[in-house]
């Protein structure tokens, strides 16, 4: 029965002493780490701030969902600051590149898009943030407020934030060493990045709310992935607190 999925999978993912599961990797089948757009108009962001700022503790107490906007327009500095804070680069060695949020196996299954609604110079529309590169490929140009909240199980807040976060898993990236136990991971993942933007966000004077409730095709067709080897699984409103 459906209800009981839920069950079978906290079961049927569990770690065993003396039942892990065995064999070695196949180097030659992993997946890429990167995805990119390759016909994509590409918008190049301000360098993030890697150093000073707010402090981690204040930062800690004062961080609170927010659901009120102000109508004001986010900055492209802000809006770069964020994006570092979610998955930016922090160490780049020969064979790896490691992020701002921990993913297990630095296998970084999850992927950041980002709908924009009000940000200063930059066009309203559905982006993916190019890790590596550290811009914003376009996707669609256009207003998605309605879409987005939609999307957020109808939740006004995605429709009143400046920038909606959305993030997807492409699982194949962490099946391919945890095999079905990569499930657990991908949301683990989520987790951290969503954390870093809600951090982010009070370091700079924004507020943020996160979401998990959503329609997962309606988010999907907002992306365009396709839900099964990319699916989104958690989003992020943020904007300029009342």
């Amino acid at each position: 029965m459906t209800e009981d999925f839920g069950d079978q999978f906290q079961t049927q993912t569990k770690h065993e002493r003396d039942k892990l599961p065995g064999g070695g990797l196949h180097w030659a089948n992993k997946p890429d780490t990167y995805k990119s757009y390759p016909g994509a108009w590409r918008l190049p962001l301000p360098s993030p701030q890697t150093a000073g700022g707010a402090g981690l503790w204040d930062a800690l107490a004062r961080r609170r969902s927010v659901r009120r906007f102000q109508d004001a327009p986010l900055t492209r500095a802000e809006l770069s600051q964020l994006l570092w804070a979610a998955q930016g680069i922090t160490l780049r060695a020969e064979r790896y590149a490691l992020r701002t949020a921990p993913s297990a196996g630095a296998l970084y299954p999850i992927e950041t898009y980002i709908v924009i609604h009000s940000v200063e110079h930059v066009e309203p529309g559905v982006y993916h943030y190019a890790v590596q590169a550290h811009e914003l490929e376009q996707l669609r140009k256009g207003d998605y407020h309605v879409e987005a909240a939609s999307a957020a199980l109808d939740q006004a807040v995605a429709a009143q934030a400046n920038v909606v976060f959305a993030w997807t898993a492409v699982f194949g990236r962490s099946k391919w060493k945890y095999r079905q136990r990569a499930y657990r991971y991908v949301y683990l993942d989520a987790g951290h990045i969503a954390a870093n933007v809600a951090l982010g966000a009070v370091a700079l004077g924004l507020g943020s709310c996160q979401v998990g409730a959503l329609y997962d095709d309606e988010a999907n067709a907002l992306l365009g992935v396709d839900g099964e080897e990319e699916s989104t699984i958690y989003m992020t409103a943020v904007g300029r607190p009342r």
